[in-house]
């Protein structure tokens, strides 16, 4: 073969040569179903530091799982250390959670203020208030303060994701879990837009990602869904809704929580977690939400007790859920990730839940992840 020839042929196989490095490229790029999944998951463990605990490494190595979530008190065990016991050993802990999971790992807490605050003073933290205060004061440059004080907080541990701000209305004062430990701002709607607005502008100024809780309202509630079903079908009305709408339509939510309620005038069979009248009907159709949403605890009585392991994940995978919390703090199985990715994989492979569905959530996932600095 003389040089000419040869020169010939190389710019004739050199299209095919860069397809397929290109191919390749998007081929290694391409996350695999397995890490789909382990994105879906958000997680709760034991241990204030990553050898404390015989599963969240293996969680987050082999499951790729995508987030996970902080406590401070151990509810089965009763045991006021959990994951947190001072600002230095909680900020050690999330360097190494990161190293493991990657730096786009989800590390959540519930750090409303007041009673619900997993970052107490007496572990060296600031003291918060509760949102009723903030609601009852109603002075937005306090609300901004408070709330610049626990972005801080969070943004200077590592914790880039905070299951706040409440924006149920208290409709029930009495409501053993909402208006009952001052999460509300106010029964009024416009009282709770205003107040749960400067909250998520002020922590999204410092890089942590809000949730608006939950989903479609809770405030009316009687009972309390960490122990078993709440029915709130003659209780709740859609003025439990405007924060939500008047929020979306501002462009403000990062990421929705929603609630194990039941409301047959929704759905006459499953509560808001599992409905897809309620998720896609509701949240993304009527109020054309278009975000990430993250379920509640499916550990909590009020999915345990009435829904197996399967059913609950196939119906919230239905329903529109894109992030499965498994908080494993009602009860404590160490295998939960393996036995709900598999459950996930199952369904897929089987039919029932179908490969684009998970995509669709990954990519809401991975959407969210990348417009951060995380």
């Amino acid at each position: 073969m003389n040089r000419i020839t040869f020169s010939i042929l190389l710019l004739l196989l050199y299209p095919l040569t860069i397809e397929a490095q290109t191919l390749q490229e998007k081929t290694k790029t391409q996350p695999s179903l397995d890490e789909k999944i382990g994105q879906m998951l958000l997680v709760g463990f034991r241990g204030t530091s990553v050898a404390d605990t015989n599963h969240i490494k293996r969680d987050l190595t082999n499951y790729h799982v995508g987030g996970v979530v902080l406590f401070d008190y151990d509810v089965p065990t009763k045991s006021t250390t959990r994951n947190i016991e001072s600002p230095s050993q909680l900020q050690k802990l999330i360097q190494d959670l990161k190293q493991l999971g990657g730096t786009r790992l989800i590390v959540s807490i519930d750090q409303e203020g007041g009673k619900v605050a997993r970052l107490k003073p007496e572990k060296g933290f600031s003291k918060t208030v509760s949102a009723a205060y903030l609601g009852q004061l109603d002075n937005a440059d306090s609300t901004r303060h408070y709330a610049r004080k626990s972005a801080e907080t969070l943004a200077n541990l590592g914790i880039n994701m905070n299951f706040a701000p409440v924006v149920d209305l208290n409709v029930n004062p009495d409501n053993p879990i909402i208006g009952g430990i001052d999460r509300s701002f106010s029964a009024d709607p416009q009282t709770v837009t205003k107040h749960a607005s400067i909250y998520i502008q002020t922590f999204d100024n410092h890089g942590v990602w809000t949730v608006l809780k939950h989903f479609p309202g809770h405030g009316s509630s009687k009972n309390d869904s960490h122990l078993g079903v709440v029915d709130v079908t003659d209780t709740w009305s859609e003025q439990e809704l405007i924060p939500y709408k008047k929020l979306i339509d501002r462009d403000l939510v990062d990421a929705i929580m929603t609630a194990h309620i039941f409301n047959r005038n929704i759905d006459p069979d499953f509560p808001a977690t599992l409905s897809k009248p309620a998720i896609e009907g509701l949240l993304r159709n009527d109020l054309k939400y278009k975000g990430l949403v993250i379920s509640d605890d499916l550990m909590m009585g009020a999915i345990r007790n009435e829904y197996g392991l399967k059913t609950t994940i196939k119906n919230a995978l239905t329903a529109g859920v894109d992030i499965l919390t498994f908080g494993n703090n009602s009860i404590y199985d160490p295998n939960i990730v393996p036995k709900a990715h598999q459950i996930i994989k199952e369904l897929v492979q089987e039919g029932t839940i179908s490969k684009q569905r998970i995509t669709e959530s990954y990519n809401k996932i991975m959407e969210l992840k990348s417009n951060a600095d995380m």
